[in-house]
């Protein structure tokens, strides 16, 4: 049987290349013309001073180097590359390079970067990218080929080869073995085999053997993924239509490959601080009586909120920008005692515009007098059936469009809603055959950086959601220029980070689809989208109370926090299911709180490098494992996932099983977040004799073995780390009463940061921020603690810091600050000790012996 399988996996692989090489030979001359063409051998090069060009008889590919670690690969059936405009990457970054060194030999064409040798086969023009050390980083396995419209490109994948990325797509966290559409869709109920889903991100992540690198193919039209499910050796990508254009970023630390990727497409904005604050949502709270009854029972019932979210129900027949006065008399009052109460109120703006001529519907009106609306082919504006019946939908790639769409948020702004939801704008629409604005309709680019020109909508589709949250992020900021914009999208294309915050849209109400959140939102962070979350307690259906509780205890450790539910379905809110189960969970937000600095700082540093606030152990620990496998991919591991680089939150990776499981760490040395007590190391498989060392690689890894609990959830910080938290408050914008608290876990690498600013407006860009650099070491001597000076000019709500230290205890219980001898009351815990300094802003070295 085993001999069986081999021939035929055999069979089919010299099947494919003749398919693929034999055949097409004979068509090689129609390719112009809509036949098939390969790419399989250099007829002609020229060096650029950035790159290459070669030829295959018509055909061009063109590779250059943007960066030494970025190079950008573009394949043309004929000697005229295609239209260099981008809707994702940053047009300083597109238009950026590098100098290269020629690399000529008898062989092959190619040249070289300070990181990478980039080598084209004469014979076959087969592409190879490898490190300096020579080692391959990407190899072209087949012919780029073009059919008909259609294109696709084919690499090499090696057995140990992993992938990460592609946004918000069901499934494991590892992408090897599967493949995947990419058209934005309506996903509601979507399930783990549901594919395509809400937003298309071209971006992907490669790791094997310890080294990282990412592929990004900016293409619009419906495209496709295949990372081995095919053929196991070769992983392709390809699409329906328009330009092969892809850019290659080598890491070789995955680190290094977000951080690149961001430069590429851009970097989340700093959002506003009540952001990370819980947010209680629902389909639909109604009337204004309802709405104002949930901000009191948070508020009455000290559950730590700020924000409630508005869905369509508040609208005059489900018209967007308007409001239904019955429900809400006095809608701007309601907004107004909102705020006073720090509620932010986030309205739901559908992109979809009621087609309602002759009745003073304003945005259906401007958008008729200025053409903003997308067409039908003979010229007559599309109409299809979405909430409000027929509507009309704004043609987002204009600018001039887009400039309108903002003018819309005026009156809202002016009452003082805090944050716009752009819903449905894969686009939606309900009396569709696919679902959607049909393929043949007609939209007017008419966008800096591109040339002027029509576009059907089967190439605009995947990057529509992603122009309706820019024109809404864009619309906000010329309204309002000091004040941070929060914008939350459901569907979006490669670069939407910078317009946008997003969730993993219309998910259930069920266990399965609380496990399939973390691997949603890593993926999404590994693709841009940083800030992200999944609705808390499933949209559709009721969850059962044991449910709700653990995902509000989950949700509290991810970068947004929102509690929403669908019409028709249970009460969602922290309460529902009684006293006890709403003291666990405030609990979790109360903590969420507390943790305040700390995530405030993730989110700062995001918006600087890109790097996400859920990471996957692989982002901090790609050397965790003896052979460099990603540790995800380990059944102990797969629920797992870090926030930020030292706090590990580890749920069962099925959290509705009730066996005890093990958690598996990558690396030897934490603490448990709860108790402060280190984990203790397991019993080494090496040698008996304590003289004798011991390798590493032979020692098992760090692991617990915990039983679940439903008031319990596992979190861990890694020794080493020193997190910032502060006393509890209601909502974000309180000032904290009491001293900062500094968590510091004695470890190697001891070392933490603190960043804050007004969580409001943009006045940090002008040094209104507080940001403090934090340093510990522990020697034979004591333990010295550095507090560096306060940099920025915004004061810090605090006049002392309370040091708890864990994992280390002073033997002479003596201190010295800044040089000075002094006597500060040393109160001893379970497993800390603690102590309270001032600090006057001018930096702390502290001594402990």
């Amino acid at each position: 049987m085993q001999r069986s399988a081999s021939f035929f996996a055999a069979f089919l692989a010299i099947v494919l290349l003749f398919s693929l090489i034999i055949l097409p030979l004979q068509a090689q001359s129609d390719g112009a013309n809509g036949g098939v063409l390969l790419l399989d051998h250099v007829t002609g090069f020229t060096s650029l001073p950035n790159g290459i060009e070669v030829r295959d008889g018509e055909a061009l590919e063109e590779i250059v180097a943007l960066r030494d670690d970025i190079l950008r690969v573009r394949i043309s059936r004929n000697d005229k590359l295609p239209e260099d405009a981008s809707w994702a990457v940053l047009p300083e970054a597109r238009h950026s390079s590098v100098s290269v060194a020629p690399e000529i030999t008898a062989d092959h064409v190619g040249f070289k970067t300070h990181s990478l040798s980039v080598e084209i086969a004469r014979k076959t023009l087969a592409l190879t990218i490898r490190d300096l050390d020579g080692k391959p980083i990407q190899q072209d396995a087949l012919p780029a080929r073009f059919e008909g419209s259609s294109f696709r490109v084919y690499k090499s994948k090696g057995a140990d080869e992993h992938f990460f990325g592609l946004g918000d797509k069901t499934g494991s966290l590892d992408r090897a073995n599967q493949a995947f559409t990419l058209w934005n869709t309506d996903a509601y109920r979507f399930q783990e085999s549901t594919d395509p889903i809400y937003k298309a991100i071209p971006f992907f992540i490669s790791y094997q053997a310890g080294r990282a690198s990412g592929v990004l193919m900016d293409n619009t039209w419906r495209s496709s993924f295949d990372f081995g499910r095919e053929f196991e050796s070769i992983y392709s990508f390809g699409a329906a239509n328009g330009p092969i254009d892809y850019y290659f970023i080598y890491g070789p630390a995955p680190k290094q490959v977000i951080q690149a990727y961001a430069w590429l497409t851009g970097k989340p904005p700093l959002p506003p601080m009540w952001m990370l604050g819980f947010q209680q949502s629902r389909y639909t709270y109604y009337p204004q009586s309802r709405v104002l009854e949930i901000a009191e029972r948070l508020r009455a019932d000290h559950i730590p909120a700020d924000a409630i979210y508005l869905d369509i129900d508040f609208q005059e027949k489900h018209r967007p920008f308007t409001i239904d006065r019955k429900g809400f008399p006095d809608f701007a009052g309601m907004i107004a005692k909102l705020s006073a109460e720090n509620f932010h109120v986030v309205t739901i703006t559908d992109l979809h515009i009621a087609n309602l001529p002759g009745q003073n519907y304003a945005p259906y009106d401007s958008g008729i007098i200025g053409d903003h609306f997308v067409k039908n082919p003979d010229g007559s504006i599309y109409t299809g059936r979405v909430w409000p019946g027929p509507s009309v939908f704004p043609d987002f790639t204009q600018a001039e469009t887009r400039a309108w769409w903002g003018t819309l948020y005026n009156d809202f702004h002016k009452m003082g809603v805090a944050g716009f939801w752009n819903d449905m704008n894969e686009p939606s629409v309900f009396d569709t055959p696919s679902k959607t604005i049909p393929l043949d309709v007609i939209h007017r680019i008419d966008e800096p950086g591109f040339c002027k020109r029509t576009a059907t909508h089967a190439e605009i589709h995947n990057v529509y959601g992603m122009e309706n949250s820019r024109a809404t992020f864009e619309g906000l900021r010329k309204l309002d220029p000091n004040t941070r914009p929060f914008v939350l999208t459901r569907a979006s294309y490669a670069g939407g980070q910078r317009y946008a915050a997003t969730w993993t849209g219309d998910n259930s109400s069920s266990w399965n689809h609380l496990r399939m959140t973390t691997p949603m939102l890593e993926n999404l962070g590994l693709s841009g989208f940083a800030f992200s979350g999944a609705d808390v307690g499933g949209f559709a259906g009721t969850p059962t109370p044991e449910l709700l509780t653990k995902w509000l205890e989950i949700g509290a450790f991810q970068p947004i926090d929102r509690d929403h539910s669908e019409k028709g379905t249970g009460d969602q809110e922290p309460w529902i299911g009684g006293p006890e189960q709403e003291e666990i969970r405030r609990h979790f937000i109360e903590e969420r709180y507390h943790l305040l600095p700390y995530l405030y700082t993730l989110a700062e540093e995001t918006s600087r490098t890109g790097l996400p606030m859920v990471r996957p152990l692989l982002l901090e620990f790609p050397d965790a494992a003896p052979d460099h496998h990603p540790i995800d991919v380990d059944p102990q591991a797969a629920g797992e996932f870090l926030l930020g680089p030292d706090l590990l939150i580890a749920p069962p990776h099925y959290p509705d099983e009730l066996d005890a499981y093990t958690i598996e760490f990558p690396s030897p040395d934490w603490y448990d977040y709860w108790t402060g007590q280190r984990v203790p190391k397991p019993v080494s498989s090496g040698s008996a004799d304590p003289a004798q060392p011991v390798n590493p690689a032979e020692q098992p890894p760090l692991t617990t073995q915990v039983h679940p609990e439903l008031a319990a959830l596992p979190v861990f910080v890694r020794a080493g780390s020193i997190l910032p938290m502060q006393p509890l408050v209601q909502s974000v914008y309180e000032k904290p009463d009491g001293p900062l608290t500094l968590r510091i876990y004695a470890g190697s690498r001891c070392e933490g940061e603190l960043y804050l600013d007004d969580g409001k407006t943009y006045a940090y860009q002008h040094g209104e921020y507080l940001r403090m650099k934090l340093a510990c070491q522990v020697n034979d001597e004591g333990l010295n603690l550095r507090v560096s000076a306060h940099d920025g000019s915004y004061p810090a709500w605090w006049k002392e810091i309370r040091a708890e230290v864990y994992g280390w205890e002073p033997k002479q219980n003596q201190v010295v600050v800044n040089g000075n001898a002094t006597s500060l009351p040393f109160v001893r815990s379970a497993s800390a000790t603690i102590f309270n300094v001032r600090d006057d802003g001018r930096g702390l070295e502290i001594e402990l012996k």
